[in-house]
C-alpha cells in the first residue's frame, strides 16, 4: 500500500461505486490519522481535472431541468433526500480533490480536507440508508453537476477553490437547511430531520476550513481577504449569488459581519 496521501486521495476520487468510495475514504482517513500516509513531496504532479469517479446514475442534467417538488408529498420528500445525498457525494469528491490537486500545503490543510471527506462519506451513508427506507436509492432521480463544474473552473487556483466551493456553494447548505428542517418537522418526518441536523452542525466546520485556507492563501499572496473574496465572486459567478444568508452559522464558520453585509448587498444586485 502506498504511503503517499495524494495517491490515496486519487484512488478515492476515482472510485465509481459509492460503496467502494466510502470504504476507501474511511480507510484513507484512518491511515492518515495513524501516520501511515503523508503528503509526499515527490508525488507525481496532479493530472488535469476531469469528471470524478461516480456511478452511471444519477443522470446529470442542467440545473434548470431538475424538477422542483414540494415537501408536502412523499415523492417531494424523497427527492429532497436524494438531492442532499447528491450534494454529499459530490462533497466527498471535492474534499479528496482538494487533497490530491493542491500540493505543498501544511499538514493541517490535508488533515482538514481528509477529515471533511470522511464526514461527507458518513453523511452520504446516512442519506442512502434513509433513501432505502423510503423505497429508493441514489441514482433514482436526475441531478445537476454545479458543484463539480466549479471544481473544474478553480482547478488551477487554490485561492479561488477555497473561496468558492466551501465558502459559497457548500455554505449555501447553511442557509437553506434550517428551513428544510422546519418544513420536514411540520409534516412529521423526524427521521430525515435528525439526519439533516447532524449534517448542518458538521457542515459549519467544513465551511470554516474553507475560510481558514482561503485566508491562508490570501496571506501567502499579500491579498486582502475581504476584497479578494468579492473579486472572485464577481469573476467566477457574476450575478448568480443567492441569499438570504444564515448569519449565525456563517459567523460561526469564520465569516465576519462586514463580509456578510457585502454578500447581502451583492445578492440584492443579482
Amino acid at each position: 500500500m502506498t504511503t503517499d496521501l495524494h495517491a490515496a486521495a486519487k484512488r478515492c476520487l476515482d472510485a465509481t461505486d459509492p460503496a467502494e468510495k466510502l470504504r476507501l475514504t474511511h480507510a484513507t482517513w484512518e491511515a492518515f490519522q495513524s501516520g501511515a500516509l503523508h503528503a509526499d513531496p515527490n508525488s507525481p504532479p496532479p493530472a488535469p481535472i476531469g469528471a470524478p469517479g461516480r456511478p452511471a446514475r444519477p443522470l446529470l442534467v442542467p440545473q434548470r431541468q431538475v424538477p422542483q417538488r414540494g415537501l408536502g408529498t412523499p415523492e417531494g420528500r424523497v427527492a429532497l433526500v436524494h438531492a442532499v445525498a447528491h450534494i454529499e457525494f459530490n462533497a466527498i469528491n471535492l474534499a479528496w480533490d482538494a487533497v490530491y490537486r493542491f500540493r505543498g500545503k501544511p499538514e493541517a490543510y490535508y488533515r482538514d480536507w481528509a477529515s471533511c471527506a470522511h464526514d461527507e462519506a458518513r453523511h452520504f451513508a446516512m442519506l442512502s440508508a434513509r433513501l432505502a427506507e423510503l423505497g429508493h436509492a441514489y441514482g433514482d432521480f436526475d441531478a445537476h453537476n454545479g458543484l463539480w463544474e466549479m471544481a473544474e473552473k478553480t482547478a488551477d487556483n487554490d485561492t479561488a477553490r477555497m473561496a468558492l466551493v466551501p465558502r459559497v456553494l457548500e455554505a449555501r447548505g447553511l442557509d437553506v437547511t434550517p428551513s428544510m428542517i422546519e418544513r420536514l418537522r411540520s409534516v412529521g418526518d423526524t427521521r430525515t430531520v435528525d439526519i439533516l441536523d447532524v449534517i448542518l452542525r458538521e457542515e459549519v466546520a467544513h465551511v470554516a476550513a474553507g475560510t481558514r485556507w482561503f485566508r491562508h492563501c490570501c496571506e501567502r499572496d499579500g491579498l486582502d481577504p475581504r476584497e479578494a473574496f468579492i473579486d472572485l465572486l464577481r469573476s467566477y459567478m457574476g450575478r448568480t449569488l443567492r441569499g438570504p444568508f444564515n448569519r449565525p452559522a456563517r459567523l460561526e464558520a469564520g465569516f465576519d459581519d462586514e463580509e456578510l453585509d457585502r454578500l447581502t448587498a451583492l445578492a440584492l444586485e443579482a
